[in-house]
């Protein structure tokens, strides 16, 4: 098996990128690179490609069948949970007792329920965080729930929260930290490679489907004073093989982090951008490497711009997660009971993750007895109520369409992500008007492209009709899978979008005015 992946390898890397691709492999990640390519989700570009060569060609780059089915999820949860929860911190150094962890009433159905309840569509649970306590009976490790009091070292919380996203109809992922301060091989690169390597497909081969595996890159001194140097190549293609349709996000090759820990993503926000920004380094350099690390905001305003794939070799599909807690800090802690984020703050968030073409990842934290605190769910129900209020009237449903293409209109308001409006010709700008049945108070809108045709709309403007007269209520650049803007309470009867800007063709896949419900500021 190693001569032939070292034979193929070399195959690959004789052929070059353009080659690869025209030959429909999949590509292996370069040196430095956090990726493995497929023919749609990347383009080589040739040296001394024109601007208007370079947009097209972006215009092309369309997300995997793994990153589109992430990307429609929306709104995915995080459980931290561990050594951390029983000994009140948010990082533990390794040396803590397997003793300390007995949680006396663990529920993961209640986890999992309440997530569902709340709109979370998938949750990661913290299989192994930078500790090292494994939250499975590891064969590769005693610093684990085997050498705990709970359920007399029989216990496996992996185990019960995959059971539990199956049963909720949930997608299940897992997160297995690089930086493990317990094991002796750690800075022992080989070693401890090996020892992962093991731990990783433990998880991706007993526990039924993985939707989502999520690595950061923190990284510390080994106990030998060493680096240690992480193979992430060779953990992806395990990922690749034993869990073909899972994401691997962060530190991975299908998702990366946004940037920031506040929730919010960016105002513009490509999906498409240069190969630079996979490259390990730069990612790992931005992950915890001490516990005072707070990576709050580490943003670039922009990340795939005209301007900053002009000159770039290659463009990939690599969409944004954003992550934030219900609470101040990941892991439990009882001073914070009166500190969870409002259902309003929630839907603030929403609007700002998901409606910046991002997934956002909502951590919800169990407490010491194995059970999520009840401010969190309440405060995490209430906020799925708003978020349904919210959206539950769409006032253009009825309205009457004209524009180009106006025929198309219907694709816009039929509730179909696969149906769209674009253009014809080589149009990229374009103006759709709509008539409301009767005049209606508003202050949201929503739009989505078809991602699936990849990302275009630059820029647009939505206008209103005062009199005789266009008025502007909202611009905005990217749209992405979805785009949502909030502005003061504007009444009226006629409005119209502008697309003002796009790449090719613009499409549209759904539009939406909505009011904000009661409570949501």
């Amino acid at each position: 098996m190693e001569k032939h992946a070292a034979n193929w390898l070399g195959r690959v890397k004789r052929l070059g990128l353009a080659g690869r691709l025209a030959a429909g492999m999949s590509v292996l990640p370069l040196a430095g690179f956090a990726q493995l390519y497929t023919a749609k989700n990347y383009v080589a570009l040739a040296p001394g490609s024109s601007p208007a060569a370079v947009v097209q060609a972006a215009a092309g780059v369309v997300p995997s069948p793994r990153q589109l089915r992430w990307q429609q999820l929306e709104l995915t949860g995080f459980i931290h949970f561990g050594m951390n929860t029983f000994t009140n911190k948010e990082w533990g150094d390794g040396t803590e007792s397997p003793a300390l962890f007995n949680p006396t009433a663990l529920d993961a159905r209640q986890w999992v329920r309440a997530c569902q309840e709340g709109g979370i569509r998938q949750v990661i649970i913290t299989a192994k965080h930078h500790d090292g306590f494994c939250l499975w009976p590891s064969k590769f490790t005693k610093h684990s729930v085997q050498s705990s009091p709970w359920k007399g070292g029989k216990g496996d919380v992996v185990k019960e929260v995959a059971e539990a996203c199956r049963a909720y109809g949930l997608g299940f992922g897992v997160y297995l930290s690089p930086w493990d301060r317990n094991s002796p091989y750690f800075g022992d690169s080989a070693k401890y490679n090996n020892y992962f390597v093991n731990q990783l497909t433990e998880l991706l081969s007993n526990y039924g489907r993985v939707d989502e595996v999520w690595f950061d890159g923190a990284n510390g001194e080994g106990p030998t004073g060493k680096k240690q140097v992480y193979d992430f190549n060779r953990w992806y293609a395990l990922i690749r093989r034993l869990q073909p349709t899972a994401t691997i996000a962060v530190m991975g090759p299908d998702v990366r982090w946004v940037g920031t820990e506040s929730g919010y993503g960016r105002a513009t926000e490509w999906s498409v951008v240069p190969t630079e920004a996979q490259q390990q380094a730069g990612i790992a350099a931005s992950s915890q490497q001490e516990p005072t690390f707070a990576p709050h905001n580490r943003m670039e305003d922009d990340l795939g711009s005209r301007a900053k794939i002009r000159n770039a070799a290659a463009l990939t599909w690599y969409p944004a997660e954003i992550d934030v807690s219900i609470r101040p800090g990941w892991f439990y802690h009882p001073a914070e009971d009166a500190q969870v984020k409002t259902p309003a703050q929630l839907l603030d968030i929403y609007n700002s993750s998901v409606g910046r073409n991002g997934v956002l990842l909502l951590n919800i934290p169990p407490d010491k007895r194995g059970l999520l605190a009840q401010p969190d769910i309440a405060h995490l129900k209430a906020f799925s109520r708003l978020l349904d209020a919210t959206y539950a009237t769409n006032f253009l449903a009825n309205a009457r369409v004209a524009g180009l293409t106006a025929s198309q209109a219907k694709a816009l308001l039929d509730a179909r992500y696969d149906t769209y409006w674009t253009t014809t010709g080589r149009d990229t700008t374009a103006t759709l008007s709509f008539a409301l049945p009767a005049p209606q108070t508003f202050d949201m809108l929503q739009l989505q492209e078809n991602i699936a045709v990849g990302q275009r709309i630059e820029s647009f403007v939505l206008e209103y009709k005062n009199g005789a007269t266009w008025q502007l209520v909202a611009a905005g650049t990217t749209v992405g899978y979805k785009r949502i803007l909030t502005f003061g309470p504007v009444r009226a009867q006629y409005v119209r979008l502008r697309i003002t800007s796009s790449r090719l063709n613009p499409t549209l896949a759904a539009i939406g005015l909505y009011k904000q419900a009661a409570g949501s500021k």
